[in-house]
């Protein structure tokens, strides 16, 4: 079938991309690195002298002083604040690690800035009590990681005011809570996605912090991480795109930088990591992940809500392209911005040191697309105003890592308003304290059964009632870019091979960006039931057969139903199906369902017009 080309050609690509990574891989660890060169203490990410490259910084550009005053606050803080103790959270001590991380990382940030040993001696305490914790959660790897780059910084940071004493407790801790606890052959090593990352830099930054006392230990650690760590840069292939979406781009790339960057602080090379393909356009694909709103195009397990993304400072370093900063920089004139990973946040400082920040200019492009994994469309119709228009379209599979059954949904935005939307994630702790397994992602799995997860709760469609099919790719076959047509065509096929012979759906804006989905259906040997649905955040009203009014924040929208057949219009609530559901206030859906004879050609089409 049709289908199934389609998923082999996409499995072929991704075959030859990792051929190509696995020679880049044998190059790389062939690669002579020259231990002899690592750096004297401190090494990691801000070498000895540092810091007055970034006190000019700050000095220069206020946005980056607030930065600065914003760590020593919340660091004076920190003084006050109980020790952090181990407290699970079902299966992960993940918060307890992400909060140790923030407090040593702006401690010893505070500490190298002012000298003021109230900072150092605090974070001294912090990574004595951790260091005495049974361990660090090693079934749950992502928990160790965090911690061994907590207590890394601080003891590579604070090197020469740690006692001799104290300096070999929390060394024995980074050995044998951290190197230690990672088997050679653990899973993360093959994971190509933010575990891979995030684990790796954890051990790597370990291995550089004790290099001098255990020094074949960590060269065993540095070369496994180079051997490994390529397989995680090929989920940015083959153009840029992440296949888990903007929230885990911010985390696992997050990781991703420090790796990279910390070994061109201490071995003076990155080894060729940064220049794995597609690595340093993915900046592009997460500049274009923010909406004139400012909210995201929020597609799998993703959090909404306007974030600074400090690694975009080091991309546009890298990359010699400060129009990658156009958003960030809007972001850091608010006060009160939040920052995602907030916990590195010394990083932006550091990644800003013998940057130029006075003359960022907007981005020159208004399209995005990539293919691979997860292929995406994205239309932004400007960088100056929150009124521009917005389309982002995605095809996939639910079988991604934190995917959603939502092939062939779409976000759009028009005068300042969202008119559709994604619920986006539901907090993980929230489903599995209830005894659900959010990781089963077979065709009956649990995951599938949560509201927000399912395909009845995204922009797309749903047929004979049906989940999607798991074991389905829906490929971005055509893009759009002309004035009066910028949109995706996405083949939905494999997503429904078991009820039709053919789905394809095309959504574009039209000259006036106005929306316009087509979905062209051909059934078989059975009568089909088609549910079209979107969500919004809009208040609707069924208007006549055909059609249905949107109203929100003065402005109102007319969706119209053109079919072959009857339509019935629909407005379902987002109320929790079941206990376990969190709740979705300010939302519901809107649609129709239709009834397809069977071996018939169908074209459904719904616009969804400005009303003026």
């Amino acid at each position: 079938m049709i289908y199934l080309s389609i998923f082999y050609k996409f499995r072929l690509q991704r075959i030859i991309l990792l051929l190509v990574l696995a020679f880049y891989s044998l190059v790389l660890c062939a690669q002579f690195v020259d231990y002899e060169r690592i750096t004297p203490h401190p090494r990691l990410l801000l070498t000895q002298g540092g810091e007055e490259a970034v006190k000019k910084s700050i000095a220069t550009f206020p946005s980056l002083l607030k930065v600065h005053k914003r760590i020593l606050e919340e660091s004076d803080e920190i003084l006050i604040q109980q020790m952090a103790e181990r407290v699970m959270e079902g299966k992960r001590l993940l918060s307890v690690s992400r909060l140790v991380l923030k407090r040593i990382f702006y401690l010893s940030y505070a500490y190298r800035m002012t000298k003021e040993e109230k900072y150092a001696y605090r974070a001294t305490q912090e990574m004595l009590s951790v260091s005495r914790f049974p361990d660090w959660n090693p079934s749950h790897f992502l928990d160790v990681g965090e911690m061994v780059l907590a207590l890394s910084i601080g003891y590579d940071w604070l090197y020469e005011y740690l006692e001799s004493e104290t300096r070999s407790i929390v060394r024995d801790a980074i050995v044998e809570k951290g190197l230690d606890a990672a088997a050679p052959d653990e899973w993360f090593y093959r994971a190509a996605s933010n575990w891979n990352s995030v684990c790796n830099a954890g051990l790597l930054y370990g291995a550089l912090a004790i290099f001098e006392d255990v020094p074949d230990k960590a060269k065993k650690i540095i070369e496994r991480c180079l051997l490994t760590n390529p397989k995680a840069l090929s989920a940015y292939g083959p153009d840029g795109g992440y296949p888990e979406g903007f929230h885990y781009w911010g985390y696992g790339t997050s990781f991703q930088v420090l790796l990279i960057a910390v070994l061109e602080s201490a071995l003076g090379t990155d080894a060729g990591l940064s220049e794995y393909p597609s690595f340093l356009e993915s900046a592009r694909f997460m500049e274009f992940m923010t909406a004139p709103s400012g909210e995201y195009f929020n597609f799998s397990d993703a959090v909404n809500g306007v974030r600074c993304n400090m690694m975009m400072f080091w991309f546009a370093k890298k990359m010699g392209d400060l129009s990658l900063l156009w958003l960030e920089n809007q972001y850091l004139e608010n006060p009160s911005v939040c920052f995602a990973e907030d916990r590195l946040l010394p990083c932006l400082l550091i990644f800003c040191a013998h940057q130029d920040l006075s003359n960022i200019q907007p981005p020159s492009c208004h399209f995005w697309h990539n293919s691979g994994k997860t292929p995406v469309f994205i239309y932004r119709g400007g960088w100056n105003s929150k009124e521009d228009s917005y389309l982002a379209v995605k095809g996939g599979s639910p079988l991604t890592s934190h995917a959603h059954m939502d092939a062939g949904s779409f976000i759009y935005e028009r005068k300042g308003i969202r008119w559709a939307i994604d619920l986006g994630m539901q907090n993980y702790l929230s489903l599995e304290s209830r005894g659900i397994n959010l990781w089963d992602q077979s065709q009956e799995g649990q995951r599938w059964g949560v509201f927000r997860l399912g395909n009845m709760a995204h922009n797309t469609l749903t047929i004979n009632n049906k989940r999607h099919l798991v074991n389905s790719y829906a490929s971005i076959n055509r893009i759009y870019k002309s004035e009066d047509m910028k949109g995706a065509e996405v083949d939905l096929i494999s997503v429904f091979a078991d009820d039709m012979e053919k789905v394809v759906r095309i959504i574009y804006l039209n000259e006036e960006d106005d929306l316009i989905v087509k979905d062209e259906l051909v059934t078989g040997e059975k009568e089909a039931l088609v549910t079209w649905i979107m969500v919004t955040p809009a208040e609707a009203k069924i208007i006549g057969k055909n059609q249905m009014e949107l109203a929100k924040d003065g402005y109102r929208m007319l969706l119209t139903v053109i079919a072959p057949g009857d339509v019935e219009m629909k407005l379902w609530s987002n109320e929790p199906l079941y206990a376990f559901d969190e709740p979705n206030p300010g939302s519901m859906r809107v649609g129709f369902e239709t009834h397809l004879p069977a071996n018939r050609k169908n074209l459904l089409k719904v616009t969804l017009n400005l009303i003026r």
